[in-house]
């Protein structure tokens, strides 16, 4: 049986709230779901290391055309060579997204997000687009979640 798959977007610069993406990290891989995202720094880094240190499988799909510059806590990498494009395909390997604040990159795959139908969880106390976005009456499918508790309980429940 395949095993659900959270992608978690955010920024991947130091945003203070590195802490809550490191617990997002730790309560998916107890969960026995499989942590995918951009494999960078910053929120992907934090969540990556969370989900690492519990056991978990993390996959972190790299911009770049070579295994460079993916965090140390990934368990596999997918080196894509197609720059910011790559999140499309981030995103297509969820069966739920979780935005944690972000920049442009994690607008475009908010995005691609809403464009393919995923669930979205926003992470509204995280400030950044996944504040914004949440509180715009876009489309359904977005989840907000002001906190990390509410964030476990929306993927949970997306999930099963």
């Amino acid at each position: 049986m395949r095993k659900k798959q959270v992608v978690v977007i955010g920024s991947s610069a130091l945003t203070g709230h590195d802490s809550s993406a490191y617990e997002l990290g730790r309560f998916i891989a107890r969960s026995g779901w499989i942590l995918v995202s951009g494999g960078r720094s910053g929120i992907m880094e934090s969540a990556s290391r969370g989900a690492s240190e519990e056991g978990g499988i993390v996959i972190g799909i790299l911009p770049f055309d070579t295994f460079e510059g993916a965090n140390p806590f990934c368990t596999a990498v997918i080196p894509t060579g197609i720059g910011f494009a790559r999140n499309s395909i981030n995103v297509l390997a969820g069966d739920v997204v979780v935005a944690m604040g972000g920049q442009w990159g994690t607008l475009s795959e908010i995005a691609y997000a809403m464009q393919y139908r995923k669930p979205l969880v926003c992470c509204t106390f995280t400030g950044g687009w996944a504040e914004s976005i949440a509180g715009l009456p876009v489309a359904p499918g977005i989840h907000r979640a002001e906190s990390l508790e509410a964030a476990f309980s929306l993927i949970s429940a997306l999930l099963s």
